[in-house]
């Protein structure tokens, strides 16, 4: 799909939502200007994504926010990752002859427990304004009357068509009358509007329990599932402290363990010595210092992470700047690293959405909310309407890896969210999606924003690499880069000994960020959409 920009940055100078798709953005702003906050909007965008863009997210997945409270200043990380069922075992696997966690399909659906709608519940219960029926308006209108089909829709419909043909309740949504919908069309989910109503009537009790639950446990025992009604009671989301570093004037928060936020603050700290502000944008030092920052933390990622409650996983270290002194070491400035000398495992497919909200007050939340791959595990369960999430693909099947499948944990999320802080006040809320891509992007918006003087939704437009593989067959770290850098510049990284990946001038596989950043003089909300996505930022 050929992608065209050149939109300004969006001001607005109270209220303001953005994420990749243009309506559920007005979903949260509508609840903002009917009273509600930050966190109300936040969770009106996501169900509204959850029926609208239901191959990047829904109920059936995950969620990680970080939240800002205007009025003490605190910065709060809400961990809303599925955990394992209890009868989840590496064992079950090898007995069967399976090396890993299969991508598609019930073993994934039901190997861990939906953790976003005991996230939505928690975020509300503490800062909500609104009634939960109130910020599932929208979502519930669009799943029973109908929503249209985006061309990227009906896209990554066609491209995965097999996988959803294959679960007859997946079908019947996606592919009405046994066909792929074209750009355009409507599409409805009347089972999914049920089970919202269920959560805005009753709150997570209503998904995890009551109508809705029994039905979730009784359809994966059915089909030869993990899940039972058990492990859906157990599940809840959880308060902790989010990881704090700095980057020139920055103070940035990301996301702690299991996920992998701290990647973004191992690589600014091993970037910070060398002036990146010093070397014009696009230009090929900072791309292949960048590059091999990603590396030297990825390489550090894949021998620590996993979820705190099991593992120990020492993030002080990871994110303190004496460790980026002692493994900056290894970083070349005149070659590419071999992939075999920093080794690092995972993929750069998966697909997230992001949502950044801040409100009249400014209170802010940064939210992401994914299902992992392109629809999940593509299985929708029984009468729910709920596409359930594939997340446990990513845990490993070996005993002694950091990140082994054990009953009651969250696996390794590529998920990850930030807010930046300057001079003490919220300055910048930016996410996106793109599993191993997420710190990648991250690190590529801050340094558009701080190091290039960038505005938000030029940050955004910038062209993007990507340092990593998609799919098997590809070398681990093949470089992919959009056309728009300059020639010379992809030329030189090629004689550095970067595998170049050539794209078009732009490319959805890039990923979708969004953002908004506070004027700190006016106050005013600049906020930008990722013209890879449907997105939009929309203020008042």
């Amino acid at each position: 799909m050929q992608i065209t920009t050149g939109r300004p940055v969006t001001m607005a100078p109270q209220g303001m939502v953005t994420c990749p798709h243009a309506l559920a953005s007005q979903a949260g702003v509508d609840v903002l200007r009917a009273g509600g906050s930050a966190v109300d909007a936040a969770v009106a965008t996501a169900a509204a994504l959850a029926v609208i863009y239901p191959h990047m997210t829904g109920l059936g997945g995950d969620a990680f926010w970080l939240i800002h409270d205007a009025r003490t200043g605190a910065v709060r990380y809400l961990d809303g990752g599925g955990r394992a069922a209890a009868s989840a075992r590496i064992g079950w696997f090898s007995e069967r002859g399976l090396a890993e966690v299969p991508f598609r399909g019930i073993l994934p659906a039901t190997l861990t427990t939906p953790g976003a709608v005991a996230s939505w519940g928690e975020a509300h219960t503490a800062y909500g304004r609104l009634p939960l029926s109130r910020c599932l308006q929208s979502a519930v209108d669009y799943a029973r009357q109908g929503f249209p089909v985006t061309e990227r829709l009906a896209g990554w419909i066609g491209q995965v068509r097999a996988d959803l043909a294959a679960h007859a309740e997946s079908a019947a949504i996606f592919l009405p009358g046994g066909q792929a919908p074209r750009a355009g069309s409507k599409l409805i989910n009347p089972d999914l509007a049920r089970t919202l109503e269920a959560v805005a009537a009753h709150g997570p009790a209503g998904f995890y329990g009551g109508e809705v639950g029994a039905e979730l446990a009784r359809f994966s025992a059915a089909q030869g599932g993990f899940f039972t009604q058990a492990d859906l009671a157990a599940q809840s989301a959880r308060w902790g402290e989010p990881l704090q570093g700095s980057y020139r004037d920055l103070t940035l928060y990301e996301t702690p363990a299991p996920t992998q936020g701290f990647t973004v603050l191992q690589m600014l700290n091993l970037l910070e010595p060398f002036e990146l502000h010093r070397h014009p944008f696009g230009s090929p030092d900072p791309v292949h210092l960048m590059v091999q920052a990603k590396q030297v933390a990825y390489h550090d990622r894949d021998r620590h992470l996993g979820d705190p409650r099991f593992v120990d996983v020492p993030m002080a270290r990871m994110v303190s700047k004496e460790h980026a002194d002692a493994r900056r070491a290894l970083m070349d400035p005149a070659r590419a690293l071999p992939w075999d000398k920093l080794p690092s495992w995972g993929s750069l497919t998966g697909d997230t959405v992001y949502i950044a909200v801040v409100d009249a007050e400014g209170n802010a939340v940064s939210l992401i909310h994914s299902l992992y791959g392109v629809f999940g595990s593509a299985v929708v369960a029984g009468n729910t309407g709920v596409l359930l999430q594939n997340r446990s693909a990513y845990f490993s099947l070996d005993p002694a890896h950091p990140n082994r499948l054990e009953p009651g944990k969250t696996p390794l999320h590529t998920l990850i969210a930030s807010m930046g802080f300057r001079k003490g006040r919220l300055w910048s809320v930016v996410g996106c999606m793109g599993a191993d891509g997420q710190p990648q992007i991250h690190l590529q918006t801050y340094v558009n924003l701080l190091d290039h003087g960038m505005d938000m939704q030029q940050a955004l437009e910038a062209p993007r690499w990507l340092s990593g593989r998609f799919a098997l067959g590809e070398a681990r770290d093949t470089l992919h880069m959009e056309a728009r850098f300059a020639k010379e510049t992809l030329d030189e990284l090629e004689r550095r000994g970067h595998p170049l990946d050539r794209w078009d001038d732009w490319n959805e596989l890039a990923g979708h960020a969004h953002g908004i950043v506070i004027d700190p003089g006016s106050g005013v909300r600049m906020g930008g959409a990722d013209p890879r996505s449907d997105g939009a930022a929309i203020g008042y």
